[in-house]
């Protein structure tokens, strides 16, 4: 039997636009001619699955039907939550859909994740498919390439999950690395009864009121629009929370491939900076008196650049009324000045700008410094700089 994923598309990418009034859904957001939920959606065309059931909300019905139409996919299912109820509600809702079969394997995969090395992927979920039951789940975690607070990971004892860690503190984190903790992915994979019955057992209550909203869904063009009034009265908890936590039967399938979620401007650079090479366009170089920046992508409220300070180059002392910025360092010793306070950064380590704070950058070294900028805000534009203080002569 085929493997039927079940995308979940819900989020609305609030960590990613905290100050702004409109924020695009990361699942959505133009990186450069893909999306997220775009790269998502070519993953489940291979040959181990069947078609994909999208879970989302009312207000992204149209984006995620133009993705599936640019996409070419004519076989698939939408199931519309009429509130927000996090995902052990979502999860358990594709569970009730009629035309799944009982021992069917569904696979839990969330829009807005980056998989790279996607054929590793496949291959473990083919290898542990026939090890599913009718009581237990298989989660993927995710090796550590560093320690990271914006991460849940587990522990595990004979790929057994022994704990789980909700998002701990960076010290905390490199502790449970030292474990062999793994980063917990967010993704799921069990059978269809499996969900069931762990429902039953675990919450009762989020079992009836799920399977009540889909029995009285509306049905129209492959989409099921929940029944609100009964939707609203399962409890609102994550997957985690609701079963895993308490199943005693959570195994754990262990990958070290590249995967991101692309939560933060950090982990955005980061990819950018990984893949500046298809960005790259000579046009889009603009020599400075300090050095150089290459504008990598220009998106919807943000912009991406690469910074090459030059030996002993000097940015001016600036701010902007209109963007914050965050940077990642890859390459160089720059120092930094942030308002009244003055360090020096590594190789891999990262700083935010807020909006109209007072900034500078200086390579007082032999070697050149080379930082990937994410500029976010309304205006983008080099017009957007008060300079206080310039060794080139630029403060009008």
């Amino acid at each position: 039997m085929k493997i039927r994923p079940v995308i979940l598309c819900g989020g609305a990418g609030t960590r990613l636009w905290p100050n702004a009034k409109k924020h695009q859904a990361k699942q959505f957001i133009n990186f450069g001619n893909w999306t997220l939920l775009g790269k998502t959606l070519e993953r489940v065309k291979a040959s181990i699955f069947d078609a994909p059931i999208i879970s989302t909300n009312e207000k992204y019905l149209k984006q995620v039907k133009q993705h599936l139409k640019k996409h070419k996919i004519k076989k698939f299912k939408i199931l519309l939550e009429p509130s927000k109820r996090n995902t052990a509600p979502a999860i358990l809702s594709t569970a009730f859909i009629k035309d799944i079969p009982n021992k069917q394997p569904l696979i839990f995969l969330a829009a807005d994740h980056l998989i790279e090395k996607v054929g590793l992927f496949n291959k473990a979920i083919k290898k542990n498919q026939n090890k599913l039951t009718q009581n237990n789940i298989f989660i993927f975690g995710i090796k550590p390439t560093m320690p990271s607070s914006e991460f849940g990971y587990f522990l595990t004892k004979n790929n057994k999950v022994s704990k789980f860690i909700e998002k701990p503190k960076e010290a905390k984190a490199i502790q449970i690395i030292s474990k062999k903790g793994y980063w917990n992915s967010g993704m799921f994979f069990l059978r269809k009864d499996s969900i069931i019955n762990n429902f039953k057992k675990y919450n009762p209550n989020i079992y009836r009121n799920c399977k009540d909203a889909v029995i009285k869904a509306q049905y129209k063009k492959n989409v099921y629009y929940l029944n609100k009034q009964a939707f609203n009265k399962a409890s609102a908890k994550s997957f985690d929370y609701a079963i895993l936590e308490k199943s005693k039967e959570v195994n754990a399938i262990k990958l070290s491939i590249p995967w991101s979620d692309l939560g933060s401007w950090k982990e955005i650079c980061k990819m950018y900076g990984r893949n500046k090479r298809q960005y790259f366009k000579k046009k889009n170089v603009f020599h400075k008196p300090w050095g150089k920046y290459v504008n990598l992508f220009n998106g919807e409220k943000f912009l991406i650049k690469e910074l090459y300070v030059k030996p002993k180059g000097i940015l001016s002392l600036q701010k902007h009324h209109h963007r914050a910025e965050h940077w990642v360092v890859t390459h160089g010793k720059p120092k930094i000045t942030l308002n009244k306070k003055h360090f020096t950064m590594k190789p891999d380590e990262t700083i935010f700008i807020p909006l109209g704070s007072i900034h500078r950058i200086e390579n007082p070294h032999k070697k050149p410094v080379k930082i990937i900028e994410a500029q976010v805000g309304s205006i983008l534009k080099e017009t957007d700089i008060v300079r206080y203080e310039d060794i080139y002569g630029r403060v009008e």
